[in-house]
């Protein structure tokens, strides 16, 4: 459906505006698409996130930095949502022997199972975009790519450490 028809916005100042503001929208729409699927496994995106950081780590441990850095939300507390997921006994926490400042999370045999449930529930990403052909997606990837360009890097590298 167009953004106009969907916001009830008759016009916009340009083309470059409607992009922008389609941006958020569709962001955000995906988003709640991926949020209610996620309800019934009582997680957020953010935990859903790291979960998914430390199975492609797995079997190796990663730190709160390392975590940070691979995050889709960089806004996002870290710390704060690996507690939750201690508590839901879906990760660990720890200090390996040989280095005690720094503190590793690993994910448990639980998460990595509360994982392949959700993956084998989770609708394909076709449905979730509309049946876009995979030339779409590349050409969307490519023209997203381009708008984040460099100041993508330079924005993230500005972000304080958390270790």
């Amino acid at each position: 459906m167009e953004l106009e028809k969907v916001i009830k916005q008759k016009a916009f100042q340009s083309q470059t505006h409607k992009l922008v503001v389609n941006l958020i929208y569709t962001g955000n729409w995906l988003q709640l698409s991926i949020t209610k699927h996620l309800k019934q496994y009582e997680l957020t995106t953010q935990q859903y996130n790291i979960l998914r950081i430390l199975r492609g780590q797995h079997p190796e441990s990663a730190t709160i930095s390392l975590i940070a850095e691979r995050m889709l939300d960089r806004s996002s507390n870290v710390t704060r949502i690996v507690d939750k997921l201690v508590a839901k006994k879906l990760v660990n926490r720890g200090k390996k022997p040989n280095d005690n400042r720094k503190v590793w999370i690993k994910i448990t045999s639980k998460g990595l199972y509360l994982l392949q449930v959700i993956d084998s529930n989770m609708p394909p990403p076709e449905d979730l975009l509309n049946g876009l052909s995979e030339t779409e997606a590349q050409l969307t990837n490519d023209f997203l790519d381009k708008l984040r360009g460099k100041e993508e890097e330079d924005n993230f590298n500005e972000m304080p450490s958390i270790d």
